[in-house]
């Protein structure tokens, strides 16, 4: 199965690598966007990620399902990134002059809309704060193992 993907998307990218040389429009054409060589070359693009998107989810599954014990750390990353962004949702501010400094702009937002930013922004930094540390501390690990 993984070979017939690997060979679906080598002959897509190819295609694209073709097309891109042949059908681009020239670069003093102002309508160059409703091109019908753009128009392929969007349909290319989201054609790859659905394929991609089919695949991670399926391998993913695939493998959560057969792995012994899969299934259960999955549920506790998902335990851990539902924890992670209720902490990141109490920690978030809705403050109201962000609101009235968004509408002198001319943007109307909520302060439900700030906190939401605000939340996932949290999410963000803990996550990347967790990926840091993962990546740190076996190092620190096998450096005061020696």
């Amino acid at each position: 199965m993984q070979k017939i993907l690997k060979i679906v998307l080598i002959v897509i990218g190819v295609l694209g690598a073709i097309m891109s040389f042949f059908m681009m429009p020239s670069k003093d054409d102002p309508d160059a966007i409703n091109s019908v060589g753009i128009t392929i070359m969007f349909l290319l693009t989201y054609l790859l990620l659905i394929v991609a998107t089919i695949t991670a989810l399926f391998f993913g599954l695939k493998k959560m399902m057969t792995t012994p014990g899969g299934l259960k750390k999955t549920l506790f990353s998902i335990g851990g990134l539902v924890i992670l962004a209720i902490i990141g949702y109490a920690l978030a501010g809705g403050e109201q002059e962000v609101v009235d400094t968004m509408a002198t702009r001319g943007l109307e937002t909520t302060t439900g809309t700030v906190k939401t930013i605000g939340m996932l922004l949290n999410v963000f930094f803990g996550m990347t704060i967790i990926a840091v540390l993962l990546m740190v501390l076996p190092g620190i690990k096998k450096l005061i193992g020696k």
